[in-house]
C-alpha cells in the first residue's frame, strides 16, 4: 500500500516517469494505478489527441514503441497504456531498445498481468533506471483480512470482524472481486457505518449462518445439530458450496489443528502467528484442541482425504456429493 500512495503522490506532484512497467500476479493494484494515470495525467481537453490505449492481444512490440515515439499535439506530453500486455511476453525483450530512450515526452504504461518479466535481462534494467517496475504480489488469505479494514477505513467505513472474514472465506484473496462487493456496500450504507454479517448477507448474498466459517466452527465444538444443519444446505446448494472447497478448508483446520497440539506457547498471539491465522480464531482451534486429541485430529485428516478422493469418484461408485459430506461428518464427530 505504501509503494502504491508514493506512485500516486509522485504523479500528483508531476514526478512523472517515461515508463511504468506493473506486472505480477494480483491484478487489482495494476488496475488501480493505469486507472489513475489515465485520468489524471491529461486534462480532458488534451487527452482526445494525447492519450492512447491499445491491447497486447492486438498489437505488436513494434508497434507500442512507433506510438510512444510520437510527439504530443498541443500539450506537453502524451500517455500510451499498453493493456493485458503480457500476450507479449514472448517478444516483450524487443522493448528494451526503447527503455534505454524512452521519449521524454511520452509516459507508457505497460500492464503486464499474472507474469513477470526476467530481472536479469536488459529490458528490466533499462526501465529500472529511467522509469518504474511495479511488482504486484498477491495477498496471502491471512492478509486480506487487514486489507480490507484498511480499504474500508480510508472511505471512512467500519467492518465487523465476522464480516470481514465471511469475505474472506467466500471471496478467497482475490482483491478486485472483494472491492466490486465493498463498493456495492458503500453505495447502500451511509459514510461512517459498520459493515455487518447481516449487511453482507443481505446484500452480497453470503450466509451468515450457512457457511464453511461455521460449518468449521461447529465441527471443532462437535456441534452435531449445528454441523449436520450446515452440511444439508449445503447439500440442497451445491452449486454455492462446492465439496472440494468445503474438505480443503476442513483439511486445513485439522492440519493447524495438529500444529496446534504441538505448539508449547499457546498464547494468542503465538498461535495465530504459527498457524498463519486471524487472532480472532484462536479461540476456535483452543476449544476443538480439547475435542479432538492429537490421535482423533490424525485419523480425521486420514478421514478427509478418503472424502476427497470419494467426491473426485474414487471408489465410491458416484456418490452424491451431500451424501459423501454426511458420511464424513458422522465419523469426524463420533
Amino acid at each position: 500500500m505504501s509503494d502504491i500512495s508514493k506512485i500516486v503522490s509522485d504523479i500528483e506532484n508531476g514526478n512523472i516517469k517515461p515508463i511504468y512497467f506493473l506486472m505480477g500476479d494480483e491484478p487489482y493494484y495494476i488496475d488501480k494505478i493505469s486507472e489513475f494515470i489515465e485520468k489524471n495525467v491529461l486534462s480532458e481537453e488534451e487527452k482526445g489527441f494525447n492519450q492512447m490505449v491499445m491491447y497486447g492481444r492486438d498489437a505488436a512490440v513494434e508497434d507500442l514503441i512507433d506510438n510512444a515515439k510520437r510527439y504530443p499535439m498541443m500539450a506537453d506530453r502524451q500517455v500510451v497504456i499498453v493493456k493485458e500486455a503480457q500476450d507479449l511476453s514472448r517478444t516483450i525483450e524487443n522493448l528494451a531498445t526503447y527503455a534505454e530512450n524512452p521519449q521524454p515526452t511520452t509516459v507508457l504504461v505497460i500492464c503486464y498481468k499474472y507474469k513477470t518479466i526476467d530481472k536479469r535481462k536488459k529490458l528490466y534494467k533499462a526501465i529500472q533506471k529511467c522509469g518504474l517496475v511495479y511488482e504486484s504480489k498477491k495477498l496471502y488469505e491471512n492478509q486480506v483480512a487487514d486489507w480490507i479494514r484498511r480499504v474500508l477505513a480510508g472511505k471512512n467505513y467500519k467492518i465487523d470482524t465476522k464480516a470481514t472474514l465471511m469475505l474472506v472465506e467466500f471471496l478467497g484473496n482475490d482483491l478486485s472481486k472483494i472491492s466490486n462487493e465493498l463498493d456495492k456496500l458503500m453505495i447502500i450504507l451511509p459514510v461512517n457505518s459498520t459493515i455487518t454479517p447481516n449487511a453482507i448477507e443481505e446484500n452480497i448474498g453470503i450466509s451468515k449462518e450457512y457457511n464453511n466459517f461455521e460449518l468449521r466452527k461447529a465441527v471443532g465444538e462437535r456441534n452435531v445439530l449445528g454441523a449436520n444443519r450446515i452440511i444439508n444446505h449445503f447439500a440442497q446448494n451445491q452449486k454455492a458450496n462446492p465439496i472440494v472447497v468445503t474438505i480443503s478448508l476442513l483439511n486445513a483446520f485439522f492440519t493447524q489443528l495438529l500444529i496446534y497440539h504441538s505448539l508449547k506457547d499457546k498464547s494468542s498471539n503465538s498461535v495465530a502467528k504459527a498457524l498463519s491465522v486471524n487472532p480472532f480464531f484462536v479461540s476456535d482451534y483452543t476449544a476443538a484442541s480439547k475435542n479432538y486429541p492429537m490421535r482423533k485430529v490424525s485419523q480425521v485428516i486420514g478421514l478427509l482425504r478418503d472424502a476427497d478422493l470419494k467426491s473426485k469418484g474414487v471408489g465410491a461408485n458416484a456418490l452424491p456429493a451431500g451424501d459423501i459430506l454426511k458420511e464424513l461428518l458422522f465419523k469426524i464427530i463420533h
